[in-house]
Order: structure tokens, then C-alpha cells, then sequence
């Protein structure tokens, strides 16, 4: 309950913001590193504070990429030996030691996510949003993953297996999209709020008092 109301207080005045998600393992140098470095930046000086794990790797590289543009950089650490990053690019930097209030950070106070190549934590991650807004628990928020070719595989398992065997409906892939060029994922979270605004509405506030 600490770590809620504790995170909830340091978050409040952090919007909009884009939480970005991505592996721990990949290092710098690699074009996955790179890619987000460019989007996170992008998505700074566009206006967005941006919300990573705070761990290493493409995590990092969000942090980084945020910290160098206008709006702040926003770490979520959680307490894993192996996974131990740099928080020197982190303007905000949280502490968390259970997995599931971090989860509820990232999706409470996003106005987007983009999923970057990952491993089992990303796809927790992406999984939890795809639920959440699924069922109507959270808000419609753009859902954006970045790596067409990484990503292409896991999209069409769930056309032929996930709709084609009836466990979701069609227009549930359609809560995400894919895209890779870094200016076209900024022009997609603007249109998507373009005529609406990025505050929450009151129902959308209501129900986020659900999750």
C-alpha cells in the first residue's frame, strides 16, 4: 500500500507521459538501443515525459533518450541483481519491490505504450495493457509495438490461433498497432488524442479507480 500511494503522489503531476517497455539485455550499440534512444527523444521534445522499468538495456536506452529532450525521464526500479541500471538519465526515480504496483504505475498514468523488442517481462507487460483495456478497466490508449519483423510472428499467432479459434474477438487486435519509424509513432499519439485532449475523462478517471 506504501509503494501505491508513495508512487501515486510522485506521478500525479508527470502526464502526459508514454511508457516504453523493452529488453534488458540488449546493449548499446545494437539498432533495438538506438531505435529507442531516437523515440524516446522525439517523444520528449514532443511533450511526453517518459516511463521506463529503470532497468538496463532498452530501458536505459529510454531514459537516456528522454532525459536529453524537454520533457522528464521517469524510472520504475524494481530490486533485480541481474538486472541493476544506470539511473543517472532518470529526472524521477522510483522504487518499487512488488512487481504488480509497478505494473499498475505504468498503466495508470500512460497516455501510450510503446512495446519495444523484449522478453518475458515485455510480453507481462503488454499482455496486462491488452487485458486491461480489453475487458474496460483502463482507458483506449494506443498501443504501439516497434519492430514490424521482431513483432510480425506473435501478431499473426494471435490472428490464426487467438481469433481463429474464437478465444478473442477480431477487433481486439486492432487495440495495437505496428509501427517503426519514430515520427510516425509521435503523429499516431497525437491523432489518437487529437479532438479529445490527453487528460482522462471523468468516466475513464472512475474506472482507472477500478483497475
Amino acid at each position: 500500500m506504501a509503494e501505491f500511494v508513495s508512487a501515486t503522489e510522485r506521478m500525479r503531476g508527470v502526464r502526459p507521459a508514454v511508457s516504453m517497455f523493452g529488453s534488458a539485455r540488449i546493449g548499446e550499440g545494437h539498432p533495438y538501443y538506438e531505435s529507442a534512444c531516437t523515440i524516446a527523444r522525439k517523444l520528449s521534445d514532443a511533450g511526453f515525459a517518459v516511463v521506463s522499468g529503470g532497468g538496463p538495456g532498452l530501458m536505459e536506452a529510454a531514459n537516456r533518450g528522454a532525459h536529453a529532450g524537454r520533457a522528464p525521464s521517469v524510472g520504475l526500479n524494481i530490486n533485480l541483481p541481474q538486472e541493476k541500471g544506470d539511473r543517472s538519465a532518470q529526472d524521477v526515480s522510483l522504487d518499487f519491490l512488488y512487481f504488480f504496483s509497478r505494473k499498475m504505475m505504468f498503466v495508470r498514468f500512460a497516455s501510450a505504450y510503446v512495446v519495444l523488442p523484449g522478453g518475458f517481462g515485455t510480453l507481462d507487460e503488454l499482455s496486462e495493457c491488452l487485458t486491461l483495456v480489453q475487458t474496460g478497466k483502463a482507458r483506449r490508449i494506443p498501443i504501439i509495438l516497434v519492430g514490424s519483423s521482431f513483432w510480425r510472428g506473435l501478431v499473426d499467432w494471435m490472428g490464426a490461433k487467438l481469433v481463429g479459434e474464437g478465444m478473442v474477438g477480431e477487433r481486439d487486435l486492432d487495440l495495437m498497432q505496428t509501427i517503426d519509424d519514430p515520427d510516425a509513432i509521435v503523429e499516431a499519439i497525437f491523432r489518437f488524442y487529437e479532438g479529445r485532449g490527453f487528460q482522462p475523462t471523468q468516466e475513464e478517471r472512475q474506472r482507472m479507480l477500478n483497475l
